[in-house]
């Protein structure tokens, strides 16, 4: 990818015709931060128009991070214009109303307390919306991805931790706090010495299914090594995939339940070991549902890759209704 004069590097789609408004998001990863313009037709499946990526640099703290987000956003605003309100996917926990940082995973430096959503306003002179990188990314594959067709839909996102979002009605349900769609902190073990969760919690879904646990479990260094091995048969690595479907199935058997959602979107680092994973998740989940017709609830891998963040974070702020689009695209 071609880098950009600020750094950063940038793809753009071909337009097309008809009437629609343009809204940013920005994912803040790790490693990087992905940015999108997002158009939302009228009645019509939204779209990405364009899209950008520069390195996170979260060594330098969250002031360096800041000048990064909004310089993918200033890309963006200049080659698409028109986008009335920018929304942020961020890795953590967060003040709802204000966009204040209260927990980030994966980055260092003084997050808690930090203004988050304030700066990025701020600096884009636009209105912001922060929200969970899960809850973006259900949202994303909902409405632009796997999901379409099924407003009752969780989205599971498997690796570093274990995240996840809710659809009801095709429209994100966030819950009283905002959090609503933490599948990774369902319990499933309730024993007194269950494993401890990085919440602080005992037995939660992510304490047994997340990547270090998988590979400690196989003996491999790395989630590829794990499904790598366990294509070939390797005993360690079958038992160690086997255990993390065992467990999230627990979690996945009460949301379906809960919800009567009939359709389960998987993404994320570990998901991208396709089948390897996706196969013994469906046998283990069709073995533990049995009020619901065998076979229908659909386990789908996620489709829009690495930008799902950053469109669900614009989807959101569409959805808020946050500003007018200063023009029509």
């Amino acid at each position: 990818m071609a880098a950009a004069p600020d750094g950063t590097g940038s793809t753009t789609h071909a337009d097309r015709q008809g009437p629609a408004v343009r809204f940013l998001g920005l994912d803040l990863g790790g490693t990087n931060i992905k940015g999108v313009v997002v158009e939302v037709p009228p009645g019509g499946v939204p779209r990405s128009v364009a899209t950008a990526t520069a390195p996170t640099r979260g060594e330098q703290g969250p002031e360096a991070v800041v000048a990064g987000l909004v310089a993918v956003g200033r890309q963006l605003a200049a080659g698409h214009p028109g986008a009335g309100a920018v929304g942020v996917a961020v890795p953590g926990l967060f003040e709802p109303a204000t966009g204040t940082v209260e927990f980030f995973t994966n980055l260092p430096g003084p997050w808690p307390g930090f203004p988050l959503g304030q700066r990025v306003a701020a600096g884009l002179g636009l209105p912001s919306l922060v929200l969970n990188d899960g809850r973006a990314f259900t949202l994303a594959e909902g409405r632009m991805g796997a999901g379409q067709g099924h407003p009752t839909l969780l989205g599971l996102v498997l690796g570093t931790g274990v995240g996840g979002g809710v659809l009801l009605g095709g429209r994100l349900h966030l819950g009283r706090w905002g959090n609503a769609g933490e599948v990774g902190h369902l319990v499933v073990d309730d024993a007194d010495d269950a494993a401890l969760c990085g919440c602080g919690a005992r037995g939660c879904v992510e304490a047994y299914a997340r990547a270090d646990v998988l590979c400690a479990a196989a003996g491999r260094s790395s989630a590829e090594q794990v499904y790598a091995g366990a294509r070939a048969g390797d005993p360690a690595c079958v038992a160690a995939v086997e255990a993390v479907c065992q467990h999230l199935s627990a979690a996945l058997v009460g949301v379906v339940l809960l919800l009567g959602t009939d359709r389960v979107v998987v993404g994320g680092g570990i998901a991208a070991a396709g089948d390897t994973l996706l196969g013994p998740l469906r046998a283990a989940l069709d073995r533990r549902l049995h009020l619901v017709p065998g076979g229908e609830v659909e386990l789908v891998p996620a489709v829009l890759g690495s930008y799902a963040g950053a469109m669900g974070a614009a989807l959101a702020v569409a959805d808020a209704g946050l500003a007018a689009p200063a023009q029509r695209a």
